[in-house]
């Protein structure tokens, strides 16, 4: 373990995957004159739950200082403007709508516009408030245009990516290896401590020890390290998310490559329909509670149209929830060993980034020592917390009545007392953005988006008297914001040609 005010000088990443060369990488990067050894199991390969990325990852991209035209062909990556929600909602009108990311054309113009009309509709007059009607990336995707625009557009548009995996984690091991990583292949067997209880080594298969300074944790579900060894409690999530299992498959890519995830609730759960350059990574996330593996194997094949396909499926279990510290003694874990949930936002990513990123800076701050470490542990807690409520208010907003597993979820109670309060305002607030603010509630997730799910599920009031019929917003004003982001859309291109 470092002494006090002393820069390690060897750092150990247990665990390779995705999340452990995203930390080689920007540990190799940022802390030149540090030693980074990996070590990685060759009996463990890659989970690969999920295939697509919030906007979090080309933030890692830039960091590590990696082009998209680098790593992208390398990875079958795609561009993604955001999620479609299909089928998630009984209302009329709303079965659907699309969770666009962040356009800085939203925030000056439009957004504006769509807070308006939800004030109006929320007081019972006949708004316009469907958020596929207001925001730039949603028409990109409608149109199959990526999310790159021309040099002359003055303004910034985020966006993630889908990828594979598997072919990801092997990139970013080539490029930290090229960087200075040193890979050791071997099976962790015993974790060794000093009198305090930090770590200082860990012995392997064939007897060889590996010492080091500072450990990070990516051993996956196992969590050999933070959990196995330093014996952090585990927060599960279950009581608040449901889903615990998946089956995944995928199927022919079609002529044109959409720039979005499909998520279509199914009878216990939901599909993602991810679209890479080669192939359509599909799975379908659910609960065994309410549905056995091969009934939910089924039902995927039938969504898919695949039911005697002789393609072969695979079944993954989840542990959904969250260690209670992220960093304990000299150990920091990123990925599955800190903690999971569900891939229906897809932030599995962005936590790992913000994880390691975070680290370092409060290391660094602290003069690497461990002076910071609580205040690190309760900003990760709150960003896990903040994409569990989002997540959660998936299914307690849902008015499907057609299953007992979607009927439970929306009678369950067992929600934080943040999401009760941002709830709350929705129903109440004069000015919903505002209160958000106001009451620290905008942690994971900014007020644009939960207006976008909620607006979207269709979780409105009724009408006033006289209001069914009535237009609070003409038609001419609606006419005039389409027009306004159809133009902003002539500087975008096709999806497909951004990825010749």
């Amino acid at each position: 373990m470092t002494s006090e005010n002393q820069k390690p000088k060897k750092i150990l990443i247990v665990g390779g995957g995705t999340a452990g060369w995203m930390a080689a990488n920007l540990l190799v990067s940022r802390w030149k004159d540090v030693e980074i050894y990996l070590l990685e199991s060759t009996d463990i390969g890659i989970i690969g739950v999920g295939e697509g990325s919030t906007p979090h990852l080309k933030f890692f991209f830039d960091a590590a200082d990696i082009s998209e035209s680098e790593w992208m062909p390398r990875c079958n990556a795609t561009y993604k403007n955001g999620i479609s929600f299909v089928n998630w909602s009984s209302v009329p009108g709303f079965e659907s709508y699309f969770h666009p990311f962040p356009a800085q054309t939203d925030d000056i113009f439009t957004v504006p516009v769509f807070f308006n009309n939800i004030k109006a509709r929320m007081q019972g007059s006949n708004a316009n408030v469907h958020p596929d009607h207001f925001f730039l990336e949603t028409y990109l995707t409608r149109e199959n245009l990526g999310p790159i625009p021309a040099e002359t557009f003055p303004f910034g548009v985020a966006y993630g990516y889908h990828f594979d995996s598997t072919l990801l984690g092997q990139f970013l091991a080539e490029k930290a290896i090229s960087r200075g990583v040193k890979r050791i292949f071997g099976t962790l067997t015993k974790v060794v401590h000093d009198s305090d209880g930090a770590l200082t080594a860990v012995r392997l298969d064939d007897d060889s020890l590996l010492e080091a300074d500072f450990f990070i944790d990516c051993s996956g579900f196992k969590s050999l390290l933070l959990q196995g060894s330093l014996k952090a409690s585990f927060k599960s999530f279950k009581e608040n998310l449901f889903n615990n299992a998946a089956v995944v498959m995928p199927s022919v890519m079609s002529e044109v490559i959409p720039p979005e995830t499909r998520a279509t609730a199914l009878s216990s759960g939901w599909a993602w329909k991810i679209p890479l350059t080669n192939r359509y990574g599909n799975g379908y996330v659910y609960s065994a509670d309410y549905i056995t593996p091969d009934q939910a194997e089924i039902e995927l094949r039938q969504h898919l149209g695949l039911l005697d396909s002789d393609v072969a499926a695979r079944h993954l279990q989840m542990n959904v929830g969250r260690v209670e510290k992220h960093w304990m003694k000299n150990c920091v874990a990123v990925g599955l060993s800190q903690g999971f949930i569900e891939p229906l936002e897809a932030t599995a990513l962005a936590l790992s980034f913000d994880t390691i990123s975070r680290f370092m800076t409060y290391y660094e701050n602290g003069l690497y020592t461990n002076k910071f470490q609580d205040e690190f542990n309760k900003e990760i807690n709150a960003k896990f917390d903040g994409v569990r409520d989002y997540i959660v208010c998936h299914y307690k907003v849902n008015q499907r009545q057609d299953t007992d597993y979607w009927r439970d979820n929306a009678t369950n109670t067992n929600l934080s007392q943040s999401l009760n309060r941002i709830l709350h305002f929705w129903s109440n607030s004069k000015d919903f953005a505002k209160d958000m603010y106001m009451n620290n509630l905008v942690l994971s997730y900014q007020p644009k988006s939960w207006a976008c799910l909620l607006a979207g599920y269709g979780v409105l009031p009724p009408l006033r008297v006289g209001e069914e019929s009535a237009c609070y917003k003409s038609s001419q004003d609606m006419d005039q914001l389409a027009d306004f982001i159809r133009r902003c859309g002539l500087n975008f291109r096709k999806h497909n040609e951004l990825l010749i």
